[in-house]
């Protein structure tokens, strides 16, 4: 799948800042929901651990933590969510980010996106378009 990441962490004005980069899809487990994004928000923490934590055991981190999107795929242990369900979420910054192609993250801390609203209306106010590379 397509994502945006860093290998060091640093400045944005270096060439390497953010990389565009192809990693494999995550699968649910537990209590997980697998999303595909629809819209991301950029917010102040992603410019902070952007600039100063590195990469945790893996070669490239993820930002991205506010998305909006559709389940994909439930864990065996989610039961609030199902395929096909449109959410929103502000994610854990302990685990990879949103600025991806498909993100995991915990049932326990997304909602159902309104219907009143569309996926780039609900990412915020950088996502003025569906996340695509």
């Amino acid at each position: 799948m397509k994502a945006v990441g860093y290998n060091t962490p640093g400045s944005l004005d270096r060439d390497d800042a953010l990389l565009d980069i192809e990693i494999d899809p995550p699968s649910a487990q537990g209590r997980d929901l697998l999303v595909r994004v629809q819209a991301v928000s950029v917010n102040p923490v992603d410019t902070k651990i952007r600039k100063n934590r590195a990469p945790d055991g893996t070669e490239h981190a993820i930002l991205g933590w506010d998305a909006v999107g559709e389940v994909i795929e439930a864990g065996p242990d989610a039961s609030l969510f199902s395929p096909g369900d449109a959410v929103w979420y502000a994610g854990a910054i302990n685990r990879s980010g949103s600025n991806a192609e498909y993100h995991l993250v915990d049932e326990r801390i997304v909602g159902r996106k309104p219907t009143s609203v569309s996926a780039a209306e609900g990412g915020g106010p950088a996502a003025d378009r569906p996340y695509g590379l």
